[in-house]
Protein backbone atom coordinates (compact mmCIF):
# COMPACT_ATOMS: atom_id res chain seq x y z
CA UNK A 1 0.00 0.00 0.00
CA UNK A 2 1.36 3.46 -1.16
CA UNK A 3 1.71 6.41 1.75
CA UNK A 4 -0.45 9.03 0.91
CA UNK A 5 1.33 12.80 2.07
CA UNK A 6 -1.53 14.86 3.66
CA UNK A 7 0.79 17.73 3.53
CA UNK A 8 -1.12 20.90 2.12
CA UNK A 9 -0.01 22.17 -1.04
CA UNK A 10 0.98 25.93 -1.92
CA UNK A 11 -0.93 27.59 -3.81
CA UNK A 12 0.68 30.78 -5.84
CA UNK A 13 -1.77 32.92 -3.09
CA UNK A 14 0.22 31.04 -0.41
CA UNK A 15 3.81 32.28 -2.04
CA UNK A 16 2.34 35.77 -1.83
CA UNK A 17 2.03 35.73 1.57
CA UNK A 18 5.27 34.05 2.66
CA UNK A 19 5.92 38.04 2.46
CA UNK A 20 6.07 39.26 5.78
CA UNK A 21 4.55 42.49 4.35
CA UNK A 22 1.11 42.06 3.91
CA UNK A 23 0.36 45.50 2.16
CA UNK A 24 2.60 46.29 -0.34
CA UNK A 25 2.86 49.67 -1.52
CA UNK A 26 3.78 51.04 -5.11
CA UNK A 27 4.37 54.69 -5.58
CA UNK A 28 4.66 54.94 -9.39
CA UNK A 29 6.60 57.91 -9.75
CA UNK A 30 5.41 59.14 -13.61
CA UNK A 31 2.26 56.89 -13.63
CA UNK A 32 0.79 58.53 -10.28
CA UNK A 33 1.11 62.20 -9.03
CA UNK A 34 2.76 63.28 -6.24
CA UNK A 35 1.47 62.05 -3.23
CA UNK A 36 -0.50 59.25 -4.82
CA UNK A 37 0.51 55.53 -4.29
CA UNK A 38 -0.92 52.08 -4.80
CA UNK A 39 -1.21 49.44 -2.26
CA UNK A 40 -2.00 46.10 -2.61
CA UNK A 41 -3.01 43.59 0.04
CA UNK A 42 -1.62 40.42 -1.18
CA UNK A 43 -4.44 38.89 1.53
CA UNK A 44 -7.10 40.31 0.27
CA UNK A 45 -6.52 40.56 -3.47
CA UNK A 46 -7.49 44.31 -3.59
CA UNK A 47 -5.50 47.21 -5.31
CA UNK A 48 -6.20 50.11 -3.64
CA UNK A 49 -4.96 54.12 -5.28
CA UNK A 50 -4.35 56.29 -1.85
CA UNK A 51 -3.84 60.01 -1.71
CA UNK A 52 -2.42 62.03 1.42
CA UNK A 53 -4.47 64.82 1.81
CA UNK A 54 -4.38 67.07 4.70
CA UNK A 55 -1.86 64.42 6.27
CA UNK A 56 -4.22 61.68 6.02
CA UNK A 57 -4.35 58.88 3.43
CA UNK A 58 -7.55 58.79 1.32
CA UNK A 59 -8.56 56.17 -0.88
CA UNK A 60 -9.48 57.02 -4.36
CA UNK A 61 -10.78 53.88 -6.03
CA UNK A 62 -10.35 50.01 -5.07
CA UNK A 63 -10.27 47.07 -7.20
CA UNK A 64 -10.33 43.18 -6.79
CA UNK A 65 -7.95 40.88 -7.84
CA UNK A 66 -8.15 37.27 -8.09
CA UNK A 67 -4.69 34.85 -7.55
CA UNK A 68 -3.65 35.13 -10.89
CA UNK A 69 -3.86 38.32 -11.55
CA UNK A 70 -2.01 39.25 -8.94
CA UNK A 71 0.67 36.85 -9.90
CA UNK A 72 1.19 38.65 -12.97
CA UNK A 73 0.73 42.47 -11.05
CA UNK A 74 3.12 41.91 -8.93
CA UNK A 75 6.22 41.58 -10.88
CA UNK A 76 4.92 44.51 -13.20
CA UNK A 77 4.53 46.57 -10.30
CA UNK A 78 7.94 45.54 -8.76
CA UNK A 79 9.58 46.31 -12.27
CA UNK A 80 8.32 49.86 -12.84
CA UNK A 81 9.65 51.86 -14.46
CA UNK A 82 11.26 49.26 -16.23
CA UNK A 83 10.03 46.67 -18.42
CA UNK A 84 9.17 43.18 -17.28
CA UNK A 85 10.57 40.12 -19.43
CA UNK A 86 8.39 37.30 -20.08
CA UNK A 87 10.60 34.65 -18.16
CA UNK A 88 9.60 36.65 -14.92
CA UNK A 89 5.56 36.87 -15.79
CA UNK A 90 5.82 33.49 -16.25
CA UNK A 91 7.41 32.41 -13.22
CA UNK A 92 5.42 34.95 -11.16
CA UNK A 93 2.12 33.09 -12.23
CA UNK A 94 3.38 29.92 -12.18
CA UNK A 95 4.87 29.98 -8.73
CA UNK A 96 3.15 33.24 -7.20
CA UNK A 97 6.59 34.50 -6.25
CA UNK A 98 9.37 34.57 -9.26
CA UNK A 99 12.62 33.92 -7.69
CA UNK A 100 16.17 33.64 -10.10
CA UNK A 101 16.02 29.89 -9.79
CA UNK A 102 12.10 29.77 -11.12
CA UNK A 103 12.85 32.52 -13.68
CA UNK A 104 16.09 30.96 -15.32
CA UNK A 105 14.02 27.66 -15.72
CA UNK A 106 11.27 29.21 -16.82
CA UNK A 107 13.58 31.64 -19.33
CA UNK A 108 14.71 27.75 -20.39
CA UNK A 109 11.55 26.73 -20.76
CA UNK A 110 10.34 30.37 -23.36
CA UNK A 111 13.67 29.26 -25.17
CA UNK A 112 12.58 25.44 -26.00
CA UNK A 113 9.15 26.53 -26.96
CA UNK A 114 10.43 28.86 -29.17
CA UNK A 115 12.52 26.47 -30.92
CA UNK A 116 9.94 24.11 -31.54
CA UNK A 117 7.54 26.52 -32.33
CA UNK A 118 5.20 26.34 -29.33
CA UNK A 119 6.01 29.95 -27.44
CA UNK A 120 2.65 31.38 -28.11
CA UNK A 121 1.01 28.37 -27.16
CA UNK A 122 3.31 28.82 -23.89
CA UNK A 123 2.78 32.00 -22.69
CA UNK A 124 -1.49 31.93 -23.74
CA UNK A 125 -2.38 31.23 -19.80
CA UNK A 126 0.16 34.38 -19.07
CA UNK A 127 -1.70 36.84 -21.64
CA UNK A 128 -4.93 35.41 -21.00
CA UNK A 129 -4.63 37.23 -17.19
CA UNK A 130 -2.87 39.43 -18.32
CA UNK A 131 -5.78 40.71 -20.55
CA UNK A 132 -8.21 40.63 -17.46
CA UNK A 133 -5.69 42.04 -15.31
CA UNK A 134 -5.33 44.96 -18.22
CA UNK A 135 -8.80 46.37 -18.03
CA UNK A 136 -8.71 46.29 -13.85
CA UNK A 137 -5.41 48.64 -14.21
CA UNK A 138 -6.57 50.83 -16.73
CA UNK A 139 -9.57 52.51 -14.15
CA UNK A 140 -5.87 53.37 -12.15
CA UNK A 141 -5.11 54.90 -15.52
CA UNK A 142 -1.96 52.43 -15.54
CA UNK A 143 -1.99 50.41 -18.69
CA UNK A 144 0.02 47.14 -19.09
CA UNK A 145 1.64 47.87 -22.73
CA UNK A 146 3.34 44.69 -24.86
CA UNK A 147 6.50 45.34 -25.73
CA UNK A 148 7.49 42.94 -29.01
CA UNK A 149 9.50 40.13 -28.02
CA UNK A 150 10.78 41.63 -24.88
CA UNK A 151 7.75 42.00 -21.95
CA UNK A 152 5.25 44.24 -20.19
CA UNK A 153 5.96 47.70 -18.90
CA UNK A 154 3.25 49.76 -17.06
CA UNK A 155 2.25 53.02 -18.78
CA UNK A 156 0.30 55.80 -18.45
CA UNK A 157 -3.29 55.14 -19.74
CA UNK A 158 -5.86 57.98 -20.49
CA UNK A 159 -8.65 54.73 -21.00
CA UNK A 160 -9.95 55.64 -17.00
CA UNK A 161 -12.47 58.12 -15.53
CA UNK A 162 -9.51 59.40 -12.99
CA UNK A 163 -7.34 59.81 -16.16
CA UNK A 164 -9.70 61.80 -17.87
CA UNK A 165 -10.31 63.95 -14.90
CA UNK A 166 -6.55 64.77 -13.94
CA UNK A 167 -5.91 65.80 -17.46
CA UNK A 168 -8.33 68.72 -17.62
Amino acid sequence: MQKVSLRKVKTPMSYLQENNEEILHFSLQGLLPADHSLALNTTLGTLSHLVCQNNRPHMLMEQQFTTSEICVLMPLLEAYPYYCPYEVLLAGFNTGRATEETIERCRERLQEAQEIGIWDQEMRPVRNVLSRTRLKTRTFGIEISSILETGYILMYSSHSRYSRERDQ
